[in-house]
């Protein structure tokens, strides 16, 4: 049994005998808005505004992420299958495995999963356990594109985190990873993806 096993068995058995989770608190929807911000009309606009101001990536579709991977010299990479399916006539020229295995973790130069909902508020991406078919895929290659359906991008952080069902794993995603813990200089790539995409679909 490794390390990783032996520690996630102890929180199981700690947790059987509990008869229920406990309940989330309640709290106001209003607590935390945006309020130096006009309203704007087009959520998908101010989303992808928003994301490029926190260095994050947005494509119009498969074909621009397509020539933006040939552009950048990337063809290796996973991709979720169920998402593959039907667009392969925009993913010509790449080599695209729908398993992502581990033992060969470094040679995945992107990763392609589905983003569950977008923030435009923020310029986040919602990814959760249900929606993300590897996680490992979504964060191990430098180079995440997360899938997002336009309809699926809500206003601002209450409407959104009010719209989404359970899940026993959600991340939210803000950009690139970084990180500004050493002398204050901040970094990006260090946690996971050095460039994050989100690639548009109807």
């Amino acid at each position: 049994m490794s390390d990783r096993d032996w520690i996630l068995n102890k929180v199981k058995t700690a947790l059987a005998p509990l008869p229920k989770r406990t309940d989330y608190p309640e709290w106001a929807d209003t607590l935390a808005v945006t309020t130096n911000e006009p309203p704007h009309a087009d959520r998908v606009e101010l989303f992808q505004k928003r994301m490029e101001m926190v260095h994050g990536k947005v494509f119009d579709g498969f074909a621009a992420v397509n020539a933006y991977l040939k552009a950048e010299g990337l063809s290796h990479g996973y991709m979720d299958p169920a998402i593959q399916a039907g667009n392969e006539q925009h993913l010509q020229g790449l080599e695209l495995e729908a398993t992502f295995d581990r033992s060969r973790i470094d040679e995945y130069q992107f990763g392609i999963t589905r983003a569950t909902a977008g923030i435009a508020e923020t310029g986040s991406m919602v990814l959760n356990d249900r929606d993300t078919s590897s996680r490992l895929g979504a964060l191990a290659p430098w180079v995440h594109i997360a899938v997002l359906s336009k309809k699926d991008i809500y206003a601002d952080v209450p409407t959104a985190i009010a719209a989404l069902d359970y899940d026993p794993s959600i991340i939210i995603v803000t950009g690139p990873s970084k990180t500004a813990d050493i002398e204050g200089i901040l970094i990006e790539g260090v946690h996971g993806p050095g460039v994050q995409i989100c690639c548009l679909v109807e």
